[in-house]
């Protein structure tokens, strides 16, 4: 019984952790890797061991890497000032409250607010709230490759 609890468990964290990689609310790499964790433990770390636990753990690392990384490229490709970034992030967070249009919508204008106000034209403003939209797309883009690919691993470990 304690099994099944803790396999319910690891699927509940795995799955929170996916949704945690779209919303930028949830800390979707932690969770997923809790969820390995929890998923190891259930078997006594018989099929899934301190290796692929490392290995997943590097690839959650990475995945906090390419989403900064993604978002101040997006950005900075297109000329953003350092206000566009944080009107972006602050963006981002208030379009949580409206949806996925709010999600897409909030970076850009986060970014296009945050470059007005260092004042800047309307024109290096829109290419700013583009860049930091494009970023943040591709960043979340990068987290679910790499969620995807934790899974994978750990499936195949699990199994082989």
């Amino acid at each position: 019984m304690t099994t099944a609890l803790l396999w319910s468990l690891a699927v509940l964290l795995i799955v929170a952790g996916l949704v945690g990689l779209v919303l930028p609310a949830l800390p979707g790499q932690i969770l997923m890797f809790a969820g390995f964790v929890v998923g190891a433990w259930a078997e006594d770390f018989q099929h899934v061991g301190a290796p692929t636990l490392t290995l997943l753990g590097l690839l959650a690392v990475l995945s906090y890497v390419a989403d900064f990384a993604a978002g101040s490229l997006g950005a900075s490709r297109y000329g953003a000032s350092r206000r566009a970034v944080v009107g972006a992030a602050l963006g981002a967070f208030a379009g949580l409250f409206l949806g996925l249009v709010g999600v897409l919508v909030g970076p850009f204008v986060g970014a296009l607010l945050g470059e007005l106000s260092a004042r800047r034209s309307l024109l290096d403003a829109g290419r700013a709230g583009f860049g930091a939209t494009l970023g943040m797309i591709l960043g979340t883009a990068a987290k679910l490759a790499l969620g995807f690919a934790m899974i994978g691993v750990f499936v195949v470990m699990r199994f082989v």
